[in-house]
């Protein structure tokens, strides 16, 4: 029997696995567009070969097909983590945004809601505001976990002074070359968790780093593949890792290998070392300078 995908514990004391499906950039659909059936099967496919954790967010555009796999897949609700994210479209306030996420996922709770980005809001006031909205609809039951995604410490810092309830969690960006070391280090002083995505950016977008030949020894020592290594890389320092696929074997590895290994802390320590020699970043890069790498 397979093992299961490691959860982990959040500050509020609901667990979300530690390896998600997203339906992230590449799988994004102009808003209001046709429903595109190639990612509902795409979706489906991924809960079929035991992906629980389903990460979707308003400003993709894909609601209803990440809402139509679920339904399809015929997977009891209570055994699906289900995220969407605020995302600020059409000028909507958060708590109008969470009720047309619910319709178009067809579902009466997600278990984690997130402030998409800080950027949606123009004032520190503001950004307290939404925060205080994002507390109601977890005093509601109707999301069991809020948090935030694209956060600095910044950000972080403005809605901790009026929170009664912190994030939960806080989804950036994260990979060998952008780290992040301060960020995280003040996640864990505030027991807030990380969810990474974007976390093999070097071999999708950044190919040719100081990685690669670590990555690929690791893969051969463990009868892995390389992006295996770099999920592992991300689940072994306590962090989320989302991923995506349109090749259902890619994914049913995922599953069934991810569970199987671990890197040993040297192993994790010495990826860290070669990603520092470079920096890259994939997304948001209108907000940052070229050598930004917070």
């Amino acid at each position: 029997m397979t093992p299961a995908i490691p959860t982990l514990k959040l500050n509020d004391g609901n667990e979300i696995p530690m390896l998600a499906y997203g339906l992230g950039t590449a799988r994004y659909k102009p808003q209001g567009g046709p429903m595109d059936e190639s990612l509902v099967n795409l979706t489906k496919t991924a809960i079929d070969v035991g992906f629980t954790h389903i990460d979707g967010a308003e400003m993709y555009g894909n609601e209803e097909e990440q809402g139509a796999a679920i339904k399809q897949s015929g997977v009891p609700r209570e055994k699906l983590y289900i995220v969407t994210k605020y995302g600020a479209v059409k000028g909507l306030s958060i708590p109008e945004s969470f009720e047309a996420s619910l319709k178009r996922l067809g579902v009466d709770h997600v278990d984690l809601y997130l402030i998409h980005s800080p950027y949606s809001a123009e004032t520190a006031e503001a950004l307290q505001k939404q925060w205080a909205d994002m507390e109601a609809i977890k005093a509601s039951g109707r999301a069991k976990s809020i948090g935030v995604s694209n956060f600095l410490q910044e950000h972080l810092e403005t809605i901790l002074k009026t929170a009664k309830v912190p994030p939960a969690i806080n989804s950036v960006e994260f990979h060998p070359y952008l780290q992040r070391s301060a960020l995280v280090d003040y996640h864990r002083k505030n027991s807030i968790a990380i969810s990474c995505y974007g976390p093999l950016t070097p071999i999708v977008h950044a190919k040719g780093g100081p990685v690669d030949g670590l990555w690929k020894q690791l893969a051969e020592k463990y009868g892995v593949s390389e992006s295996e290594i770099g999920l592992r890389w991300c689940i072994d320092q306590g962090l989320v890792a989302i991923t995506t696929s349109s090749k259902r074997e890619r994914l049913e590895a995922f599953i069934s290998k991810i569970p199987t290994f671990q890197l040993t802390p040297r192993e994790v320590a010495e990826i860290a070392k070669l990603g520092n020699q470079k920096h890259f970043r994939a997304f948001w890069t209108a907000k940052f300078a070229a050598d930004d790498r917070r």
